[in-house]
C-alpha cells in the first residue's frame, strides 16, 4: 500500500516537471510576463540603432562613409601621380630621335606607337597631316612600343631600325608612312586574305623602296641586331607611364606636359594644341 502510494506521488511530480515545460506552460509564461518581454525588444532594438547611429556618424567623420568623395578623391590622387610619372619622359634628342618638322620648334609630339595597332593606322595619317600644317612650329618624335599580342609588330619596329641605319633618317619615314599605309588597307599581308603575317619579301621589297640597301637590312634583320634599340624605346615609354598605343605626349614651356588620350581626329588634337602654341 505504502509503495502504490509513493508511485502516485512519483507519478504526479513528473506531470508536474513535464506540464512546465508544455506548450501550456509558455504560452502561459508569455501572458504573464508580455509587458516586460516587450520592453525587453523594445530595449534592444533601440541598443542597436543607437549603435548602428554612432557607428556611421563615426564614418562620416573619418570620410569612410563617403563613397562618392573617396572615389574622387582616388581618382584625383592617380590622376596626379600619372602626370608626375609622365613628366618623367625622355625629352627629345635629334642626334638619337626619329623626328619630322623643326628639330627647333617650342612645341613637342613624342608618339610611342606599334606598326600593327589599328588606332594607330588611324592616328597615322592625321600626325602626317598636322605635320604638313604645323611643320615650323612642332616635332613629331617617333618611338617603338610594340604590343605583345601583335606579331607583326616588333620584326616591323626592328626592321624600320634597319631601314634607318642602312638607309637614312628619311628613308625610316618614308618606310614607316608605307608599313602604316599597307596596313590600314591589308595589302602588307600580301593576296591571301587569311594571312596576317608579314613576309620578309614584304619588308624588304619597302625598305628598298624608300632607299635603304636590301641586302643590309636583310642581314640586319636576320641578326636581330637593333632588338635591344627597340625594347629600349619601349622601355622608356613604360616609364612615364605610357600603356597602349598610340600614347602621344605633347611638351611646351608655354602649357606643360599632358598626353594625348588615344588616337583622336584632327580637330581634337588641335584644340589640345591651343595652349601650346
Amino acid at each position: 500500500m505504502v509503495k502504490k502510494i509513493q508511485q502516485k506521488e512519483k507519478t504526479v511530480v513528473v506531470s508536474k516537471a513535464v506540464d512546465r515545460f508544455s506548450f501550456q506552460a509558455f504560452s502561459g509564461f508569455i501572458n504573464a510576463n508580455f509587458s516586460l518581454i516587450i520592453l525587453l525588444v523594445m530595449a534592444f532594438v533601440l541598443g542597436f540603432l543607437s549603435g548602428s547611429l554612432w557607428t556611421e556618424n563615426r564614418m562620416l567623420r573619418n570620410g569612410a562613409g563617403n563613397g562618392v568623395a573617396d572615389t574622387a578623391g582616388g581618382d584625383a590622387a592617380a590622376a596626379a601621380a600619372a602626370q608626375k610619372k609622365l613628366e618623367t619622359i625622355a625629352l627629345f634628342d635629334p642626334k638619337t630621335d626619329h623626328f619630322r618638322g623643326n628639330k627647333d620648334a617650342k612645341v613637342t609630339l613624342i608618339e610611342y606607337s606599334d606598326f600593327e595597332c589599328p588606332y594607330c593606322n588611324k592616328f597615322h595619317p592625321t600626325m602626317v597631316d598636322l605635320m604638313a600644317k604645323y611643320s615650323d612650329k612642332l616635332v613629331w618624335v617617333y618611338r617603338h612600343y610594340p604590343l605583345s599580342f601583335h606579331p607583326n609588330a616588333e620584326p616591323l619596329a626592328q626592321a624600320s631600325e634597319c631601314v634607318n641605319t642602312y638607309g637614312s633618317q628619311d628613308a625610316f619615314w618614308k618606310f614607316s608612312d608605307s608599313v602604316y599605309t599597307k596596313m590600314n588597307d591589308g595589302t602588307i599581308f600580301g593576296t591571301d586574305p587569311t594571312n596576317k603575317k608579314v613576309s620578309e619579301e614584304m619588308v624588304l621589297s619597302l625598305a628598298a623602296v624608300a632607299g635603304a640597301d636590301r641586302n643590309k637590312v636583310k642581314a640586319c634583320i636576320d641578326s636581330k641586331e637593333m632588338a635591344t634599340k627597340v625594347k629600349d624605346s619601349q622601355a622608356s615609354g613604360t616609364k612615364a607611364g605610357i600603356t597602349g598605343t598610340p600614347g602621344t605626349v605633347i611638351i611646351s614651356k608655354k602649357g606643360g606636359i599632358e598626353l594625348i588620350p588615344g588616337a583622336l581626329p584632327l580637330e581634337q588634337v588641335e584644340a589640345m594644341l591651343e595652349k601650346h602654341l
